[in-house]
C-alpha cells in the first residue's frame, strides 16, 4: 500500500493546499493530512478547530485521512508505515526549503521520498501566512479558503 502523508500547520488550510491533496489522491493508496503540533509556534487557531475543518473539507474523500502529530514528520510516517512526504512547491523559494528538508529527511529515516507538486499558477499567490495577515487585518479571505470554511 503507498501512504503519503501531507504535513503542514493548516493555520487555516487553503484552496492551495486543497487543490494539491486532491491532485496526489490518484498517485497514492492513502493520504494521511496531518497537522505538525510544534509547541514553540503560535498559532491562530487551535488544533481542534484546525482538524474539524480538515475533516470537513476532506469528508468524502475516502484516501484521505487527518491526523495531527508532534515531532519530526519523519518520525510520524515511520510510525504511520508512510514511505512519501507530499509537498507542495508555489515558487524557486518553496523549492529551495523543501530541497533542504527532504535531503534531512531522507537521512533520518531512510526510505521516506519526498514528492513534489507544482502550485498551478491560479494558487502560487496564496500561503497561510498571507491568509492569516488578511484575517488579522480583518479582509475578505473567502476567495482563499475551501467553501467548508468561514471566517
Amino acid at each position: 500500500m503507498r501512504i503519503a502523508v501531507f504535513p503542514g500547520s493548516f493555520d487555516p488550510i487553503t484552496i492551495g493546499h486543497v487543490d494539491l491533496i486532491r491532485r496526489a489522491v490518484p498517485l497514492f493508496d492513502k493520504i494521511i493530512v496531518a497537522i505538525g503540533v510544534n509547541n514553540q509556534k503560535k498559532y491562530l487557531y487551535p488544533l481542534e478547530q484546525r482538524l474539524d475543518w480538515l475533516q470537513s473539507v476532506f469528508a468524502l474523500d475516502d484516501a484521505i485521512f487527518v491526523e495531527h502529530y508532534q515531532g519530526l514528520t519523519a518520525d510520524y510516517c515511520n510510525k504511520v508505515g508512510a514511505d512519501f512526504i507530499i509537498r507542495g512547491l508555489r515558487n524557486s523559494s518553496d523549492f529551495e526549503y523543501e530541497k533542504t528538508i527532504s535531503q534531512i529527511n531522507t537521512i533520518i529515516s531512510e526510505g521516506i521520498e519526498t514528492v513534489f507538486l507544482i502550485s498551478k499558477p491560479e494558487f502560487s499567490h496564496i500561503s497561510s501566512t498571507i491568509v492569516r495577515e488578511v484575517i488579522k487585518g480583518k479582509g475578505d479571505v473567502s476567495r482563499f479558503l475551501p467553501k467548508e470554511i468561514v471566517i
